[in-house]
């Protein structure tokens, strides 16, 4: 693999250009490009177009830059989350069809929630999560459940570090987040009003393997009233659906 002066692969140095983009901003000018690869213009100009040549990424009329179709279609053919995804599918649009508002499945990675699908309804609750998104684990109900289900190493790391909030509820003491961790392994579910948005509840609940091995979350954002707690049991329901979908393929 050829290297720069500093060492450095073009193949790192492609990457940093794709890891500009993000799911807020997913067009993007070369000079944005350049300063958040931390690359000189010319150079991330350079790499731009050998990637817009290979089509990973596509450039607007405006010279703008986005990507491209054969970076999805590779992402997609590769996504390592492909097999739970379409073994979820008929019991998330079935969750969706019940709660008429958002129904989602997500996964960890890292220290971060990222979302695989999302359903959502034309007059749904308001919901900042989106496919393909990324939120701390703390924050929202999914990220909350594979938090309380994953290693000790990875809870005693985000417990240990300063916790952002989103809204007065969000929960950001160490000590209340422990406390919150260990109800939801006890109950089964995470129901958290207003933690991301004041008007929305957030309610998730576990995936498990064949193994029994929590794999994902299922949530639903509802609006913030006393009536989302009624989902639970559909939520719970979906997820051994899901589960068993995956045992038996």
């Amino acid at each position: 693999m050829p290297r720069t002066a500093t060492g450095e692969s073009s193949l790192a140095r492609a990457v940093r250009v794709l890891d500009a983009f993000t799911a807020d901003e997913p067009v993007l000018r070369v000079s944005e490009i350049a300063r958040r690869a931390g690359l000189h213009v010319a150079t991330a100009s350079r790499i731009v177009g050998h990637l817009v040549e290979e089509g990973l990424l596509a450039r607007g009329e405006d010279g703008s830059v986005r990507g491209g179709m054969r970076l999805w279609e590779l992402a997609s053919r590769a996504a390592p989350t492909r097999s739970l995804r379409d073994a979820a599918m008929p019991f998330l649009e079935d969750l969706h069809a019940v709660v008429g508002h958002h129904a989602q499945l997500a996964v960890r990675d890292g220290d971060e929630v990222i979302f695989l699908e999302r359903l959502s309804a034309r007059d749904a609750v308001v919901n900042f999560s989106r496919i393909a998104g990324r939120l701390p684990l703390h924050i929202s109900s999914s990220g909350v459940v594979l938090l309380a289900y994953g290693p000790p190493e990875l809870r005693e790391r985000v417990l240990a570090r300063p916790l952002e909030g989103r809204t007065a509820a969000t929960v950001t003491s160490p000590e209340r987040l422990r406390a919150l961790l260990g109800q939801v392994r006890q109950q089964g579910y995470a129901l958290l009003p207003g933690h991301v948005h004041e008007d929305a509840t957030g309610i998730a609940v576990p995936v498990r393997d064949g193994l029994g091995e929590v794999v994902a979350s299922l949530s639903v954002i509802l609006p913030n009233d006393d009536r989302a707690a009624s989902a639970v049991p559909v939520l719970l329901a979906a997820a051994r659906g899901i589960g068993r979908a995956l045992r038996d393929p």
